[in-house]
């Protein structure tokens, strides 16, 4: 049976069935014992199923225990065969027939389960005083039962014989309810719900039994009332293994299970002795009143030699353990399970500076580090629960408690159940300060340079290897550093004083790391640090190449003061970048080629192991580094897109395209924006095309041509400082009107720094300048920021223009688009119109202008200015 599956179908099909037969039964008109017959098997049915689902459930040290589940499924199964085979056995000429046999069975087997079901207390009474207590229990409530209903009843037996054994059956129930739910009532287990469930079974089937005895004699059918309270416990006990069993584990106090059966006896002695005042002797309750005297006098015996040896045990136990703990130097407290001091040994005073008084009676937890506190709360209460870690109420706790000087002191403490009180618990603690200040120096000792202080070769190489075994660990360099001409030091100036040159490099290289990455002498003159993270994009691979750059400043920004003199050192770095799947030893490996390399080519330079890093990371790192260059050298152009008028034609503006010669080698636009962003050269580069391209709109329109400018920004441009200023300065210079500049941004750069980006936008917009949305209906945040900004125009995606003529939902989704902009007043520029039918649906949807290779292809200053002329000509 599949333990995951959930069992509300089976149960469903159970109750449903035994409603039905029910419901035919009451319809046909049948006897009560039919009735009991059907709702007996229907309920026990349900029951039944829902115990063998909770067996196969069930989890090891979590709730109820199978062993119980199947143990009160076996019973139950065996009482309602009984059950349901009684209407045929009834027509027998025997006293106690086999269906009575099958009951008595199954309320045997169901009272294993109710005692298997929850766990023993670890004090829990001996054989006879359990046995004692049950018969004492099942002789009270069979006297009062006598006393109120069977005696009246025996006096107009005609065979006083069959009338006992007819009540063998209810008698045995009442004596096996009463022999475990002592044991069920104190249990704190998870199953004790369960337990409680069978405990009530088995007395409604004492009730049934009873009743049907007594009509059994009477030859009348038992009342419907007596015989259904069975089927009602079976349908308790079908659901109590689905509820929350940790909400039923609160027991009853001691006091009160012990004493149940002696109150039980007393109030049978008072209905006796009323009815002896009555005049009215019954020679059945002679015997039973006389059998539970023995009884009390043999429990009363039993008791005195139990108590009286568990308290030599007690004593002697208490004494061993204290002079144990005293010897060992450990400190003896007991606690509640709320962790309340109630008592504490004088050992406090010395170890931890407290007056044991004036700790008794305060929570422990007062002294206990707040970080050690939510484990010892979880500890107690998996004591309170009986479920600690092995099984004997005992657990060990490792936390930190404060002394009175204010220090924290790390502590070993064993906790275990008082044997005198569970409700206590018993705590030997031992101060560990010693050990864990000797074990802490041997660990520095073990994984630190005794020259500089810091971490060694061994606790890097661990270090590396745990950072690479994490997910990604693409993300991680190692820069390996050597000191040029540390070995003249040595050799003029001894080698005490190269060591203390060492510690003085060491403070310099501390100074220059961040506070997460891993600074290590890896051994001689050599340094090693370790970057754990963010060095994954070629903007971040840059920061580790500005931090090796640091270093060898560091070394050699000022001269070395060692025996009086000073001594002039620089250093040679080399960097290498992890990969997924990289050996520590390999990365280790590659900074020290690198390293090696830097020393080779003169020292006091960086060198980045290129052969094991991704080739995109070199690539970036390369443009990243040329781009500077670049600027210098002016190897940047500007080509210039028409964007035209759909209706007639002519171009009303241009879009600035930056173009990057590298020698003879033309770079995309792709591979070198993307490392100028991150690099933050895109700034210069930007300001560079604004005002080149400024300054050739503004000569184009001194020679009457009306043409506007578009312009790109970059989410760096705009956050930079001063970006509204130079805009305004490029204006001014060029002599470009305002209103002939249109700035483009994408969406994604109005959701991050939104109001920043937004405020320095809209005061651009009040300078005159046009603002546009590039790309739109790819972002997410269009409709948002169309009502925040005061946008003139938006630019379709050409993904969406790529699809006009064949994709009708690419065209309905651009029609959308233009009918979006016409109804908010804003010029549609439709993006890569590159067919003659992408040209044409777009006129007829009502865009107005466009830019592509259809229409107008990216080309230098001199080719815009020579179709801008043949366009005015044309147009005359």
């Amino acid at each position: 049976m599949d333990g995951r599956r959930n069992p509300r179908g089976s149960l469903t099909a159970a109750a449903g069935l035994g409603a039905v037969g029910l419901t035919a039964a009451l319809i046909g008109g049948g006897s009560s014992s039919v009735i009991a017959a059907v709702a007996g098997v229907a309920a026990g049915l349900l029951a039944a199923i829902s115990l063998f689902l909770a067996a196969s459930r069930a989890q090891p040290g979590q709730g109820l225990r199978p062993a119980a589940s199947r143990w009160l499924a076996m019973g139950t199964l065996t009482w309602l065969v009984g059950i349901g085979l009684r209407p045929v056995a009834d027509g027998t000429p025997f006293v106690l027939t086999f269906a009575d046999l099958l009951l008595l069975v199954g309320s045997v087997l169901i009272s294993i389960g109710c005692g298997t079901a929850v766990t023993p207390s670890a004090y829990s009474r001996s054989a006879f005083r359990q046995a004692a207590d049950a018969y004492l229990g099942a002789a009270s409530i069979f006297t009062l039962g006598w006393v109120l209903l069977l005696g009246p009843a025996f006096q107009k037996a005609e065979e006083p014989g069959a009338f006992i054994s007819t009540l063998a059956l209810p008698i045995v129930c009442l004596f096996a309810a009463c022999a475990v739910a002592p044991a069920v009532a104190a249990a704190r287990s998870g199953g004790r719900l369960v337990g409680l469930a069978g405990v009530i079974v088995l007395g409604a089937v004492t009730v049934a039994e009873v009743s049907t005895a007594l009509a059994r004699l009477s030859g009348d059918d038992p009342p419907m009332v007596t015989v259904l309270v069975a089927p009602a416990a079976f349908l308790l006990l079908a659901v109590a293994p689905w509820l929350d069993q940790r909400r039923f584990r609160k027991p009853l106090p001691a006091a009160v299970t012990a004493a149940t059966p002696l109150v039980l006896v007393a109030v049978a002695t008072v209905a006796v002795a009323v009815q002896a005042v009555g005049g009215d002797r019954d020679a059945a309750l002679s015997a039973v009143a006389a059998s539970v005297v023995l009884v009390l006098l043999g429990r009363l015996f039993v008791l005195l030699v139990e108590t009286a040896g568990m308290r030599r045990l007690v004593d002697v136990g208490e004494r061993q353990l204290r002079q144990l703990a005293e010897n060992a130097g450990d400190l003896v407290l007991i606690c509640d399970h709320d962790g309340v001091i109630r008592e504490i040994g004088a050992a406090v005073q010395e170890t931890y500076g407290y007056c044991p008084e004036d700790l008794e009676g305060h929570p422990m937890f007062d002294y206990i580090h707040p970080e050690d506190v939510p484990g010892i709360h979880a500890l107690l209460r998996r004591m309170t629960a009986f479920e600690d870690a092995d099984g004997h109420g005992t657990c060990r706790i490792a936390c930190r408690v404060r002394a009175a000087d204010g220090t924290w002191r790390p502590t070993e403490s064993v906790a275990t159940r008082d044997v005198r009180n569970e409700d206590l618990i018993l705590v030997s603690v031992r101060d560990m300060s010693d050990q864990v200040a000797l074990r802490n120096q041997v660990t520095h000792l073990t994984f630190h340079d005794g020259v500089t202080g810091l971490p060694n070769r061994a606790y890097f190489e661990e270090r590396a290897r745990e950072v690479l075994a994490r997910r990604g660990s693409g993300s991680t360099a190692v820069i390996f550093l050597d000191l040029d001409g540390f070995t003249g030091v040595n050799d003029s100036v001894g080698h005490a004083s190269g060591d203390y040159l060492l510690g003085q490099a060491a403070r310099r290289l501390r100074s220059a790391v961040r506070a997460d990455d891993t600074l290590a002498r890896w051994g001689g003159d050599e340094f090693a640090v370790l970057l754990e993270g963010g060095v994954s994009s070629g903007a971040d691979a840059q920061t580790a190449i500005d931090l090796a750059e640091r270093l060898v400043r560091a070394v050699s920004s000022e001269p070395f003061r060692v025996a009086d003199r000073d001594m002039a050192l620089t250093a040679s770095v080399g960097v290498a970048f992890a990969e997924d799947g990289l050996p520590a030893g390999d990365l280790l490996r590659n900074a020290d080629v690198a390293m090696s390399r830097a020393k080779e080519l003169g020292g006091r330079r960086v060198e980045v192991f290129a052969a094991q890093m991704h080739a995109e990371v070199v690539r970036r790192l390369e443009i990243a580094a040329d781009l500077q260059r670049a600027l210098l050298d002016n190897q940047f152009a500007i080509e210039y897109q028409p964007v035209v008028d759909l209706a007639t034609s002519r171009v009303t503006a241009v879009e600035a395209l930056v173009r990057w010669w590298r020698g003879s080698e033309f770079v995309p636009p792709e591979q070198f924006l993307g490392p100028a962003e991150d690099t933050g050269l895109i700034v210069p580069l930007s300001e560079w095309i604004l005002r080149e391209a400024c300054n050739e709109v503004a000569a184009w329109r001194a020679s009457s041509l009306d043409i506007g400018l578009s312009l790109n920004l970059s989410l760096r441009q705009i956050t930079a400082p001063g970006f509204v200023e130079t805009i305004s300065q490029a204006l001014t210079e060029s002599g470009l009107p305002a209103s002939a500049l249109t700035l483009e941004v994408i969406e994604e750069m109005l959701v991050e720094d939104a109001e920043d980006t937004i405020n320095k936008l809209s005061q651009l917009r009040a300078l005159g300048v046009r603002l546009a949305i590039d790309d739109f209906g790819t972002g997410y945040a269009s409709l948002a920021f169309l009502r925040q900004l005061p946008v003139d125009m938006i630019k379709i995606d050409p993904s969406f223009v790529s699809g006009l003529g064949r994709d009708e939902t690419l065209t309905l989704l651009t029609r959308t688009i233009v009918r979006l902009g016409h109804d908010l007043g804003l010029i549609v520029v439709a993006e890569g119109i590159e067919r003659p039918e992408q040209l044409e649906l777009l006129r007829e949807m009502g865009c107005t202008r466009g830019q592509g290779y259809l229409v107008g292809r990216p080309m230098a200053a001199r080719g815009v200015d020579s179709l801008m002329r043949t366009s005015l000509q044309n147009t005359a």
